[in-house]
């Protein structure tokens, strides 16, 4: 096997590995929707109360994931920190069992929140900078592992409960999570981006950058209009995405009686759905370019979910979960791709900061909204709410001019 070969296989690896760790990031969002209407209905929770458990999950989310998007920037050691966003967004379930008090779920969920934001800053810019020419299809791979952990946590933890407590199974659940932090640690930790400077003789290149390198690079960034249209166009995807994670399980479970393993079955066909779409439009995207892909795949998104709330309380409404998965889902790489081809290199950790501190503070506010017009309306009526908001993300998107999906010279090192 010769040196470009070796690489590749290297390369591959590396891919394969950061996206079942994405995988288990996604993993334990998904734990906790599945558990919370047993959760609400233990502590004697309103809808409202239960969506402030997201909505306060999402705003320490927000606080935190531009300062995630610096120090990803700033520090370079990519391995390192992916392992750390693992191992704490894993650690807060097993505080969760003590929980007593409505309190206590708030700060044990607000944890969860901030780890996750290690992650995206992470893992995303080093995937796309390795993969120059095959941004969309590399990223959608690595959304496919969100989907896998999306999708398996529902069917498992659904089983699991049929025969432990949801105190039990926040305590195994950690194990998946230290798991793979420490093969990250391991295998990955020599990974880091290079800024493409040098700085020694022998030509290696500098890891991170300074502060004031940085401060110059982030006044160029925030004046990026494509950076703000695509953002806050992926804000209000994410209010449609976390508003229907939330009330999804809510309305199988209180309205339709379905039992928790069913609910999880439910779950698992939204996910489904979209692990078939992410590799199509990422693909796609990548020969046709980002902006026909998105506005075609969130048309389709409100076209499902108003035939959803047309469906009512019928099998038609189930069927309908799988193939609005297909479209969700496959939004998510188009995006991040398209983001990381309109900022610079430099500042790709700061940029997916960003995309994801938008996306934070459209998901808190999504499950209280929702959660106050399920009281006083109905549950179902806030499948309509959730139509509305990826509408509005549409419309951002035929805002943003053509894209030319030109790839960055970008350039990740593992030694």
């Amino acid at each position: 096997m010769d040196a470009a070969e070796t690489k590749r296989s290297r390369s591959l690896k590396e891919m394969w590995l950061i996206t079942i760790g994405h995988g288990l990031t996604h993993w334990y969002p998904a734990t906790f929707y599945l558990l919370l209407p047993i959760i609400g209905r233990e502590l004697g929770l309103s809808y409202t109360e239960t969506g402030f458990i997201i909505t306060f999950q999402y705003i320490a989310s927000t606080i935190s994931n531009v300062p995630g998007g610096m120090l990803v920037d700033m520090v370079g050691k990519k391995g390192l920190l992916m392992a750390l966003s693992l191992f704490w967004v894993g650690i807060p379930y097993m505080f969760m069992n003590f929980t007593t008090t409505y309190w206590m779920l708030l700060l044990c969920v607000s944890l969860v929140g901030i780890g996750n934001n290690l992650w995206h800053p992470t893992a995303i810019p080093t995937l796309a900078q390795r993969f120059p020419e095959r941004k969309g299809f590399v990223l959608s791979v690595h959304g496919m592992g969100a989907n896998v952990g999306d999708a398996l946590a529902p069917l498992v933890i659904g089983a699991l409960l049929v025969t432990f407590s949801w105190r039990e199974v926040v305590i195994i659940n950690i194990i998946p999570g230290l798991t793979m932090a420490l093969l990250i640690s391991i295998f990955l930790r020599n990974l880091h981006m290079s800024t493409g400077k040098k700085t020694s003789e022998e030509g290696a290149k500098k890891e991170g950058q300074g502060i004031r390198e940085y401060m110059n690079g982030l006044k160029t960034l925030f004046s990026n209009r494509s950076l703000v249209l695509i953002s806050i166009s992926s804000g209000f995807r994410a209010m449609t995405q976390n508003a229907l994670l939330m009330f999804l399980p809510l309305y199988l479970a209180n309205e339709m009686g379905f039992s928790p393993l069913w609910v999880g079955i439910g779950m698992f066909l939204l996910q489904a759905g979209g692990f078939i779409a992410a590799p199509i439009s990422g693909h796609l995207s990548d020969k046709m370019g980002r902006k026909k892909i998105l506005i075609t795949t969130m048309a389709m998104t409100a076209v499902i979910l108003v035939l959803m709330a047309t469906a009512g309380k019928s099998m038609t409404f189930i069927y309908f979960i799988a193939v609005l998965g297909f479209f969700l889902f496959a939004v998510r790489p188009v995006m991040q791709a398209w983001l990381l081809e309109t900022t610079p290199k430099k500042m790709a950790g700061t940029s997916i900061g960003v995309l994801f501190g938008v996306q934070s503070l459209g998901s808190s506010f999504a499950p209280l909204i929702g959660g106050m017009i399920a009281d006083k309306f109905g549950l179902f009526s806030a499948f309509y709410f959730v139509a509305f908001t990826i509408i509005i993300a549409n419309l951002l998107i035929f805002l943003m001019p053509n894209d030319t999906n030109h790839s960055q010279d970008n350039s990740v090192t593992a030694s």
